[in-house]
């Protein structure tokens, strides 16, 4: 069991490194977007979680992982994106 906590655990910090880098480009998003009116895209959020549930089924992962994970990954983001883009126009 501790070998498989231990592999989890480098898991989750390589997701954080990931999730991260996903901040920064949604700050770059937020530095690009020309008005706070775009930072919510709903084409887009569907095209990204479509993209998600198709690499999750070549993957492996179950799609009730992937798709509630992702949504709030998104919710998230979006909040994120909505503090910066206010930050950069401040």
């Amino acid at each position: 069991m501790a070998e498989v906590r231990e592999g989890v655990d480098a898991l989750d910090r390589a997701l954080v490194t990931l999730m991260a880098e996903r901040q920064r480009y949604m700050e770059a998003a937020a530095r690009i977007k020309p008005s706070r009116d775009v930072v919510h895209d709903d084409w887009r959020i569907e095209d990204v979680v479509s993209k998600v549930l198709a690499a999750a089924r070549e993957q492996g992962l179950s799609p009730d992982i992937a798709e509630p994970v992702w949504r709030k990954l998104i919710e998230r983001c979006i909040a994120h994106e909505f503090s910066a883009w206010d930050r950069t126009r401040a």
